[in-house]
C-alpha cells in the first residue's frame, strides 16, 4: 500500500523523517531521570547498585522497543500499542490501555507546564511573571508545536533531544577528562565503587538488594516515553526503515548515557555526597551540575537550569502528541467518539487537540486550587507507563502466537524481536516485579501505611475500572489465535473492534 493512500486512510499524514524518529527516540530515554534523580540512584544504591539497576531496566525496555518495533513495523499505526492488544488480545484490554495512557499524558502535561515555570524562575530577571503565568505560556508553545503539522512537532523534538544528547556527551567528555586528570578538579576514582553499608551484597554496592531494587523503580520512571517511537510509525514516511533503526539504538544509547554517564558520576563523586541525599529535587544537587562545576565551569548550575528546562518542554510536547494521537485511534478503533478522529488539512486530530489540552488546563487549574486533589489525580496515573509496558509484552506474545496458529511465514516479518519468545516474557516479568514493588518502604520493612499504599497503587484499580466498564459493556472475550486479525490493511483501524470479534 502506497504512502499516499495510507494518509487518505488513516487522516493523518506521513511526514516524520527517519532522523526525526530517531531523535524522539532518544529524547524519550533522556530526561531530568538522567540529570536529577540518578544521583538519588546512586546515594541510595552506590555507584555499583545504581549501574546494575539501570543496566537491568535498560535490558527489560531494549526487548520491549523490539516488541513493539515488530508489530510497528508489520502494521505502523497511530494507535501503537493500544491498536495492537485490540487486535491481538482483548478489545477490552486495547481500551483500558488506550485511556490509561491518554489519561497519563494529560496529567504529565500539566505538571511539565508547572515545573516549567519553576524552573525558569531560576533566572531572577524571569521572575517578572507569575509561575501560573509563564505556565500558560508554556502551555500555549506546546498546543502551537503540535497544532502547525507532525512535521514541525517532529523538527521542535529533534532539537530538544539533540540539546539534552548534546549535554550528556559533553559531561561524558569532561567526566572523563577530569577523571584522567586533564582537566581540573579531583577524582574519586574506584574507591567509591568499593565503600559503603551494603548489608547483604556487601561494601561494593553502598546499600542492600532492596536498595538496588529501589533503583528499578528510578530507572522505570526515567526511561518511560521511549514507548512514544512506536505511536509515531502512523506518521512516519518510512516505517518498515525509520522504527527499526530507532529501536536498534535503544539498548547502546541506554548504555552509552545512562550507564556510562552513572559510572562517572560514581567515579567523581562520593556515593555519600550531602547534595546527592535529596534525590536530585534542586539545580544544585544535580550530579551534573556538581561534575561541571568540579571541572571548573562556573556557569554550570545556569547551564544545566537551561537543560532541565529544554528537557520539561521536551517531555510536555511529547505528551500533547502522544495523548492527542491515542485519542484519534481510539476514535478510529470505535473506542471513543467519532468527533476525535476529525483532522484538519495538514493531517492533525485537531479535534482530539482541543479536548486533550481543555482537559490538561482543567487539571492545571486543579493543582494551584487543590494540592490533595491533584496529588489522588497524579497517583491515578502512577504506574500507566509500566502498564502499558505490560501491555506491549503480553501483545507482542500474542501477535507471535497467532502468526503460528494461523500458519503465517515468521521469515518475511521486516523486523523481527530479539529472542522470542525470552524478551518479552522477561519484559513481563520484570514489569510486575516493579509495579508489585513500588512500596519500597513497606517492602524494607517500614510499616503499612494505608493512605501511602493506596495512593501508591492507585494506578492499578483506574486501570481495572476501564478495563471492566468495558468488558461488562461489550461482553468481549480474549480473541482466539486463530481468528485474531492479522490483516496488514491499516483501514481496518475504522471499523468497530466490537463488531468483528465473537
Amino acid at each position: 500500500m502506497s504512502n499516499e493512500k495510507l494518509q487518505t486512510e488513516n487522516g493523518v499524514q506521513r511526514h516524520l523523517k527517519d532522523r526525526h524518529i530517531s531523535m524522539i527516540a532518544i529524547g524519550g530515554a533522556i530526561g531530568t531521570g538522567l540529570f536529577m534523580t540518578s544521583g538519588g540512584a546512586v546515594h541510595d544504591a552506590g555507584p555499583l547498585g545504581a549501574l546494575l539497576g539501570y543496566a537491568i531496566i535498560g535490558l527489560m525496555v531494549f526487548f520491549l522497543m523490539t516488541s513493539l518495533g515488530e508489530m510497528a513495523t508489520y502494521l505502523p499505526v497511530t494507535g501503537s500499542f493500544s491498536t495492537y492488544a485490540t487486535r491481538f488480545v482483548d478489545p477490552s484490554l486495547g481500551f483500558a490501555l488506550g485511556w490509561n495512557y491518554w489519561f497519563n499524558w494529560v496529567i504529565t502535561v500539566a505538571a511539565d507546564v508547572t515545573i516549567a515555570a519553576h524552573v525558569i524562575e531560576y533566572w531572577e530577571p524571569l521572575q517578572f511573571l507569575p509561575a501560573w503565568a509563564w505556565s500558560l505560556v508554556f502551555m500555549a508553545i506546546i498546543f502551537g508545536l503540535n497544532l502547525l503539522s507532525v512535521q514541525v512537532y517532529g523538527e521542535s523534538e529533534y532539537w530538544f533531544a539533540f540539546i539534552k544528547v548534546a549535554t550528556v556527551i559533553v559531561f561524558i567528555i569532561v567526566g572523563l577528562l577530569t577523571i584522567f586528570g586533564i582537566m581540573g578538579g579531583t577524582a574519586v576514582g574506584f574507591d567509591t565503587f568499593t565503600q559503603g553499608e551494603g548489608p547483604i551484597l556487601g561494601d561494593g554496592f553502598g546499600g542492600s538488594l532492596l536498595a538496588v531494587f529501589g533503583v528499578f523503580l528510578i530507572a522505570g520512571f526515567s526511561f518511560q516515553g521511549t514507548e512514544i517511537v512506536g505511536i509515531t510509525a502512523g506518521e512516519s514516511e518510512n516505517p518498515e526503515r525509520a522504527v527499526p533503526k530507532a529501536i536498534k539504538q535503544v539498548f547502546w544509547r541506554i548504555l552509552l548515557f545512562y550507564v556510562f554517564a552513572i559510572f562517572i558520576i560514581g567515579m567523581l563523586i562520593p556515593y555519600n555526597h550531602p547534595a546527592l541525599m535529596g534525590g536530585g529535587e534542586d539545580i544544585a544537587t544535580s550530579p551534573f551540575t556538581l561534575v561541571f562545576k568540579n571541572a571548573g565551569l562556573a556557569f554550570a548550575a545556569s547551564f544545566m537550569n537551561a537543560v532541565i528546562l529544554t528537557s520539561v518542554l521536551s517531555a510536555g510536547n511529547s505528551g500533547m502528541y502522544a495523548s492527542t494521537r491515542m485519542l484519534y485511534s481510539m476514535s478510529r478503533d470505535g473506542l471513543a467518539a467519532k468527533s476525535f478522529s476529525k483532522t484538519n488539512r495538514d493531517g492533525t486530530p485537531w479535534v482530539a487537540m482541543l479536548s486533550t489540552a481543555f482537559v490538561v488546563i482543567l487539571i492545571f487549574i486543579v493543582e494551584q486550587v487543590s494540592g490533595n486533589a491533584y496529588e489522588y489525580i497524579v497517583a491515578a496515573s502512577g504506574l500507566t507507563g509500566f502498564i502499558a509496558w505490560l501491555g506491549i509484552a503480553i501483545s507482542h506474545y500474542r501477535f507471535r502466537k497467532a502468526f503460528d496458529a494461523q500458519n503465517y511465514d515468521v521469515s518475511k516479518l521486516k523486523y523481527k524481536a530479539k529472542w522470542f519468545p525470552f524478551g518479552p516474557i522477561l519484559a513481563l516479568v520484570l514489569c510486575v516485579i516493579v509495579i508489585i514493588g513500588q512500596d519500597v518502604d513497606f517492602i524494607q520493612g517500614g510499616g503499612f501505611d494505608p493512605k501511602r499504599f493506596f495512593i501508591t497503587y492507585m494506578g492499578i484499580p483506574v486501570f481495572l475500572f476501564f478495563f471492566l466498564y468495558h468488558k461488562l459493556r461489550y461482553k468481549t472475550k480474549l480473541i482466539p489465535l486463530e481468528k485474531v486479525n492479522l490483516s496488514q490493511d491499516v483501514s481496518m483501524d475504522e471499523k468497530n473492534f466490537h463488531k468483528y470479534v465473537d
